[in-house]
């Protein structure tokens, strides 16, 4: 991976966030996250990659703390039996100051990942998926609850993390037994007898300068605490289907859900109702429309104050 290293160096210097495309090689946005972006960069040497470009880092203690974080909660998801295809991270110096880490991951093909297949599949394919998906999840849940918090995982479960790697493109049916892969492993969330081990300050570097103190009061606790909520984090996936489009879904959804968690202790609370998941997705909409607003005006104030932004931004989010 050397040669790699040494690319990203050169290439991370041609880069404007603004315009991904106009690097040298040019870039493609695959997806974005809320600390992360996916790209996809045109050259030999990284064209079966997709990287996710993560440039929050101030020094290098920060960047090893994270690498070997990244590294310990990858191989507790693989001690469940969750699926995460091969996984290497880079870090490349940035102008003027600070760090950015690529993960690297295998590109997984567009119809095999689980927001496009559900485009495809039929809504009884689609119960199925989920079920799949939940079943694996459980795993973490399962484990977490016989650790008795000693050692827990966060875990974020939305269908746009998940691949199913054996089904066929242009065939869009669900296989009896889906081969699942988990990739979203950018925010490794652990806890060690209580105490989150992911530094928390990470999340806020991409946050708007002038909404930090207002974030880190009132949000930071919850999204740092609300991936290791098993009711929580199916509420989320469930709610994802109105991002994806697929609302008129939510009841069948909702429905059966709640047969299949109604005997799993790890799970604990309330059946869901739509009720529920509609307005936890309003909210949620809401504040990511606004999030990226405020981002936006932070980046024109920092190019106003001559100031380098180095964060990817979407026109807009889908919602």
């Amino acid at each position: 991976m050397r040669d790699v290293q040494e690319f990203l160096e050169r290439w991370e210097h041609t880069l404007d966030p603004r315009r991904p495309e106009r690097a040298q090689p040019p870039a493609q946005v695959l997806g974005y996250g809320e600390i992360s972006t996916v790209l996809s960069i045109n050259h030999p040497l990284l064209h079966n990659y997709a990287l996710k470009r993560m440039p929050m880092f101030y020094s290098l203690d920060e960047v090893d703390a994270y690498i070997s974080l990244h590294e310990t909660y990858i191989h507790h998801l693989r001690d469940r039996g969750i699926h995460v295809p091969e996984t290497r991270l880079i870090t490349v110096p940035r102008a003027p100051e600070g760090y950015t880490v690529y993960i690297l991951q295998q590109k997984l093909p567009r119809h095999t990942i689980g927001n496009h297949l559900i485009r495809t599949l039929s809504l009884e394919e689609t119960l199925q998926f989920i079920r799949h998906v939940l079943h694996t999840t459980r795993r973490v849940f399962q484990l977490n609850m016989a650790r008795g918090g000693t050692l827990a995982l966060g875990f974020d479960a939305q269908i746009s993390n998940w691949a199913v790697l054996n089904v066929e493109e242009g065939a869009p049916i669900l296989p009896e037994e889906p081969a699942l892969a988990y990739f979203d492993t950018s925010t490794p969330l652990l806890q060690k007898d209580g105490r989150e081990q992911l530094n928390p300050e990470l999340f806020l570097r991409s946050a708007p300068s002038f909404l930090v103190w207002v974030i880190r009061l009132f949000f930071l606790k919850d999204v740092m605490t609300r991936y290791y909520n098993f009711r929580l984090v199916i509420l989320d996936l469930i709610a994802n289907f109105y991002k994806e489009k697929r609302g008129e879904w939510i009841p069948a959804i909702v429905e059966a859900v709640n047969a299949w968690v109604q005997d799993m202790p790890e799970w604990s609370g309330p059946p869901y109702s739509t009720r529920e998941i509609r307005a936890y997705y309003r909210e949620d909409a809401f504040i990511w429309r606004f999030y990226l607003a405020a981002r936006k005006l932070d980046r024109r104030l920092h190019g106003w104050l001559g100031r380098p932004y180095p964060y990817i931004l979407p026109d807009k989010i889908e919602r």
